[in-house]
């Protein structure tokens, strides 16, 4: 008897408590800027471009006015996603109606810091985990893929080790990457993407929710220059490629079609579509590519406008409004995707 599907039990989301409005992002980000490039307000523009009205930062809006070191940085890192993971953990551990106690594995998913033990062990005595045979990982590098890769690993682990349920956490600050001063058009489209946010899913096989039915993933090659981080005295320093809408555009259905047929499904079948957004002119690039009318991917453009993109945790942002939506039929077929450096996509199926 082959053993059960896992099922995604709760889906919950936390965002740290500074809100700063796209507009205000752009004024300071003059400041940030200015020094280093005489003409930056004929790159600002990209502010307004975006398609997003606010985002949530850890740090408050002063302190994006000041020069910082790495160390200080990290620091903050470390406080602060401790803080809004276990904020996100509990929301999810409650709705799905389990204790911490009963949790058989910790996933940790981040790519904006730097913590060694890994942030999971630290989160596994804040949360009250068992300590004593609880797997426990953290998956560092794999940027804005890592929350449906996270999802992934956590659904694989499920189907081996049935009955115990998987917690999965993604967080990401991205606000404490900033480079200030760096007046690259990759940082000043950074500074104008990314923030700061939290989720958790919790992953099992007992209980209600879309049935987790496969995972593929692919990483193209010569593409290793797209996305990713370069470590500096000053920090992250972000290497963000302009061609990330083109490789998307060409290479993404592809992608999903080869993907349907190693799992033995059809693409045709495919019925729901939670995407991580990237920014405005990926989700133009998804749409064209998948055949969806323009502003079709109504969840990932009202999740980027109204917190921005939040690298790993952003996917799952889209997966709880999709859930809570319930805007699906029983048997539907969907899948959650997102996009990180390598350059990489990740494919996680699910059934309704």
């Amino acid at each position: 008897m082959s053993a059960p599907d896992p099922r995604i039990l709760s889906v919950a989301t936390a965002v740290p408590p500074h809100r700063i409005g796209q507009a205000e992002v752009k004024d300071f980000a003059r400041g940030m800027f200015g020094a280093a490039h005489r003409d930056i307000d004929r790159l600002l523009p990209v502010f307004d471009n975006v398609n997003i009205e606010g985002r949530n930062f850890c740090v408050p809006r002063e302190w994006f006015e000041e020069d910082h070191t790495f160390a200080e940085k990290n620091d903050l890192y470390v406080e602060h996603a401790l803080e809004l993971s276990a904020k996100a953990a509990r929301r999810a551990l409650d709705k799905a109606g389990v204790g911490a106690s009963e949790i058989g594995a910790l996933y940790f998913v981040s790519t904006t810091g730097l913590a060694t033990p890994s942030l999971d062990s630290r989160l596994l005595f804040e949360l009250g985990i068992p300590e004593r045979h609880t797997r426990r990982e953290a998956l560092f590098g794999h940027g804005c893929a890592a929350g449906a890769g996270g999802l992934a690993r956590a659904a694989d682990w499920s189907r081996s080790h049935p009955g115990k349920p998987v917690l999965l956490v993604a967080t990401e600050l991205c606000g404490l990457t900033f480079q200030r001063g760096d007046a690259s058009k990759a940082n000043i489209v950074s500074t104008s993407l990314f923030s700061d946010g939290a989720a958790a899913v919790v992953v099992g096989t007992e209980g209600e929710g879309p049935t987790l039915v496969g995972e593929d993933c692919v990483t193209w090659p010569g593409t290793e220059g797209v996305m990713g981080w370069r470590f500096t005295e000053t920090g992250f320093n972000v290497i963000l490629s302009r061609n990330v809408p083109i490789i998307v555009h060409d290479h993404f259905r592809d992608s999903l079609e080869e993907s349907c047929g190693y799992l033995g499904f059809e693409f045709a079948d495919l019925k729901h579509f939670v995407l991580h957004p990237g920014g405005a002119k990926v989700l133009d690039a998804l749409e064209e590519a998948l055949g969806i009318e323009p502003g079709g991917l109504v969840l990932s453009r009202g999740v980027l406008r109204d917190y921005g993109n939040m690298s790993a945790a952003t996917v799952l942002f889209i997966l709880e409004r999709f859930l809570e939506g319930g805007e699906y039929a029983p048997g539907d077929l969907g899948v959650v995707s997102a996009m990180g450096p390598g350059f990489s996509a990740e494919h996680v199926f699910f059934r309704c």
